[in-house]
């Protein structure tokens, strides 16, 4: 499939990236990847970039839309995506090649290719399959790119998988790059907003206990994924932590690593909210979230409850 991918996109005059709302490294990356192997490529993020992507797009110098004025019969390629609903436009995607590593989505029956290896602990792992597929080497700097996707998909390899840590070794060894220069791309430090941002959570958050566990939730204005981190280290297994934009809503999820290993998948209870709800979810084991339109700490309590099914289910297996 993936040689088959690479040939349209060696063949498509022209071809449009596209990434999901507040894109993160791993999006981005893939996204320079395959702009700087294949002519013709623009990246569109129509829900912006994140902090850290921000930065590493300066660092890359790497140019990135944040609309398609028109869109023309050029070919779709969408990257590190759960789900049409985190591409905030309205978009044909007949004519789309989805590649992503999420959990698999029938969401996306409605593009004419989708590709999803969720054995892939970040979409940098495919694109760099791809390339291979392609019969192209990437140069330095997309190798670092690459490194960078997958050094922040994987926690700082603390998600990390076999697959993970081979392809990382592999484009270390291209070109002789070392770890301080993969880490030194995304490595920023906190700004005080975000410190605020992580206290307040802690004032505003509520928990439950079930069994030995905890699940958190909190509301906040931003950072949302930070907040749910620091819940983490103040002593929650999950957490969520959401914020609320006029009728929108917005929610990021963490679980431990401990809870991931005994069986907690947020990306696939968030998407199974997100359906249930009408809106979009999805994500990693241990790292999701889910956005749309409704009230947030609604939203918040539906997320903390289903966590806390799941985790009784985990205890009783039998009853599984």
């Amino acid at each position: 499939m993936l040689s088959k991918i690479a040939a349209e996109l060696e063949s498509a005059s022209e071809t449009t990236v596209l990434l999901h709302g507040n894109a993160d490294p791993d999006a981005l990356a893939s996204a320079f990847a395959v702009s700087r192997t294949f002519e013709g490529v623009r990246v569109v993020a129509p829900g912006g970039l994140d902090r850290v992507s921000k930065v590493l797009a300066r660092q890359l110098g790497m140019e990135v839309l944040a609309d398609i004025e028109k869109q023309r019969d050029e070919l779709i390629l969408v990257l590190d995506t759960s789900g049409p609903e985190q591409i905030p436009m309205e978009i044909d995607y007949s004519n789309a090649i989805v590649i992503d590593h999420h959990a698999l989505n029938k969401a996306w029956e409605i593009a004419r290719v989708y590709y999803c290896d969720d054995s892939k602990a970040s979409c940098a792992e495919i694109v760099y399959e791809l390339l291979k597929a392609a019969d192209q080497e990437p140069d330095k700097e997309t190798a670092l790119a690459l490194m960078t996707g997958i050094l922040t998909d994987t926690g700082n390899f603390k998600y990390a998988r076999p697959g993970s840590m081979i392809a990382f070794a592999e484009l270390m060894e291209l070109h002789g790059i070392g770890m301080d220069e993969a880490v030194g791309l995304v490595s920023l430090d906190v700004e005080l907003s975000e410190k605020i941002s992580q206290l307040r959570g802690a004032q505003r958050l509520k928990y439950w206990k079930v069994g030995e566990r905890v699940v958190a939730i909190s509301q906040g204005s931003a950072f949302e994924a930070s907040v749910c981190k620091s819940l983490l280290h103040l002593g929650a297994d999950i957490a969520f932590v959401g914020s609320q934009r006029g009728d929108s809503f917005r929610i990021s999820g963490r679980a431990t690593s401990e809870m991931v290993r005994a069986g907690v998948h947020l990306g696939k209870l968030l998407n199974g909210i997100g359906t249930e709800t009408s809106n979009g979810g999805g994500g990693h084991p241990g790292a999701a979230g889910i956005s749309g339109v409704g009230d947030v700490e609604a939203m918040l309590n539906i997320s903390a409850e289903n966590a806390m099914k799941l985790l009784k289910k985990l205890e009783s297996p039998g009853d599984l």
